[in-house]
C-alpha cells in the first residue's frame, strides 16, 4: 500500500478497507473459505510509517519500493500517490507481475493511461481501479430506482458537487496546496471528472462529448506552512455531457464541481434525474423520488408569492439494505475477484476513460468548443 499517510490512502483504504478486513477475519468467498489481507506500508517518511504501523498492530512497512517489488510474497501493489507520481510507479508494478489496485486519474494523460492498461494485458495481471462514488448508498439507490424502471425514459441529469474550500490564510484550508497548482498535478477537472466519468457511464450510459468551461476564481491561496502561493489550477469546472441511453436515447448531463461554492443542499453531491415517469434527488447517502402520478402542476406567476411546499411533494426512498463504505465494499468485491480469476470491470481501461474525460473537459474549456469522445480499446 503506497501512499498511506495521505488523507485517502489512510483513512478510506487502510483503516476503514484493508484493516477492517483484516480485522474481522477475512472475506467469505462462495465455497465456504476466507481470504485474508496482510498489508505492507510503502512511503518516503519512516517516521510516518512506523506511527502508523504502531498505531494499528501493522508488522511490515519500508520506504524502499523496489525492495517491495521484488519479493514475491506481496502479490498486490495499491497506489494512493500524488497524480504526478502515480504512472511511473504502476509501470514498475505492472513489471514486477503484482496485481494493481489503484486511485485515479491513473496518469496525466490519455496516451499515458492507455499504455498502462496495455501493459498490464500484456503482463496478464489484474488491475483494479477505485470507483468508489457507485457504492454511495444514495447511488445505490439511484441504481435500484433505474433498474427499476422507475423513471420511464431518463431526460436529463443534473449534479451539484462542491463547498468552500478556505484560502488558508486567516483559516487553514481542508484540501492540500498542491491541489491548486498546475505544475503539480492539481485542477478540480482532473480530480472530479474521471469520478463523473464512470458514475455516468455505468449508471445512464457512454459519455459520447462534453463542453466544459473551468474558472480559478480564487488565485490567492496560502499553503500548509502559511506561505502564499499563486493558484493556477482551476477551482470550478461548469460541464455539460452528452450520453447515449441504452435504447439510443440522448441523455443530457449538467454538473458543476466547484471548490468555491458555499453548501445550499442536504449533502456535498446531489444529483437530479429527470424522467419520463418520475424523478429523483440523491445524495451521498439520501435519495427522494416524485412520481408522475403525484407530481403538482405549477402555474408561474410572479406577481402572487407561491405558498406552495414543494419540498413535501418528494418521498424518501428507504433503504432496504446494509451499506458498507463504499471503498470497503469495492475492494472485497476486487480481492475476490483477484482470488477467483473473474473478470473485472473496473480494470486500468475504464480508468482511461475517466482520464479521457477529464482532458477532453480541459480541451473544451481551453477552445471553447464540444469535444466527441472517441471510443478507447486496447
Amino acid at each position: 500500500m503506497n501512499g498511506v499517510s495521505g488523507r485517502m490512502g489512510y483513512r478510506q483504504h487502510l483503516v476503514r478497507s484493508i484493516l477492517a478486513i483484516r480485522d474481522q477475519g477475512g472475506i467469505e468467498l462462495p465455497d465456504g473459505s476466507k481470504v485474508t489481507v496482510r498489508p505492507l506500508l510503502v512511503g518516503r517518511s519512516e517516521t510516518k510509517l512506523a506511527e502508523i504501523a504502531a498505531q494499528h498492530g501493522i508488522e511490515d512497512w519500508t520506504t524502499d519500493l523496489d525492495a517491495a517489488l521484488a519479493d514475491p510474497k506481496w502479490e498486490i501493489y495499491a497506489d494512493f500517490l500524488v497524480t504526478k507520481a502515480r504512472a511511473s510507479a504502476l509501470r514498475k508494478a505492472i513489471a514486477a507481475g503484482k496485481a494493481i489496485y489503484t486511485e485515479k486519474p491513473t496518469a496525466e494523460g490519455v496516451e499515458e493511461a492507455l499504455e498502462l492498461a496495455r501493459l498490464a494485458q500484456a503482463a496478464g495481471v489484474k488491475s483494479g481501479v477505485v470507483h468508489d462514488k457507485l457504492y454511495l448508498p444514495g447511488l445505490q439507490k439511484l441504481k435500484r430506482l433505474i433498474d427499476s424502471g422507475f423513471f420511464g425514459r431518463i431526460l436529463s441529469v443534473r449534479g451539484e458537487f462542491g463547498y468552500w474550500v478556505f484560502e488558508g490564510d486567516w483559516q487553514a484550508a481542508q484540501r492540500p496546496s498542491w491541489n491548486y497548482r498546475v505544475a503539480d498535478g492539481g485542477g478540480i477537472i482532473v480530480d472530479m471528472f474521471p469520478h463523473w466519468s464512470y458514475v455516468l457511464e455505468n449508471l445512464f450510459g457512454e459519455v459520447t462529448s462534453v463542453y466544459a468551461q473551468a474558472a480559478v476564481h480564487i488565485s490567492d491561496r496560502w499553503d500548509e506552512k502559511g506561505e502564499h502561493y499563486d493558484a493556477d489550477a482551476e477551482d470550478a469546472a461548469y460541464g455539460i455531457f452528452e450520453i447515449e441511453g441504452g435504447a439510443g436515447e440522448q441523455i443530457i448531463a449538467q454538473i458543476n464541481s466547484s471548490w468555491t461554492t458555499r453548501v445550499d443542499r442536504g449533502e456535498l453531491v446531489e444529483f437530479h434525474v429527470d424522467g419520463t415517469h418520475g424523478s429523483a434527488v440523491v445524495g451521498l447517502h439520501k435519495a427522494r423520488i416524485q412520481h408522475r402520478n403525484a407530481t403538482p402542476k405549477p402555474v408561474w406567476n410572479p406577481d402572487l408569492e407561491d405558498s406552495h411546499d414543494y419540498d413535501a411533494d418528494w418521498q424518501p426512498v428507504p433503504a432496504n439494505d446494509v451499506f458498507l463504505n463504499g471503498f470497503r465494499q469495492q475492494w472485497e468485491e476486487y480481492l475476490t475477484s483477484y482470488v477467483l480469476g473473474t473478470d473485472y470491470a473496473f480494470d486500468l481501461l475504464a480508468g482511461a476513460r475517466g482520464v479521457q474525460l477529464a482532458i477532453a473537459g480541459l480541451e473544451s474549456s481551453r477552445t471553447g468548443a464540444k469535444v466527441a469522445l472517441e471510443e478507447l480499446s486496447l
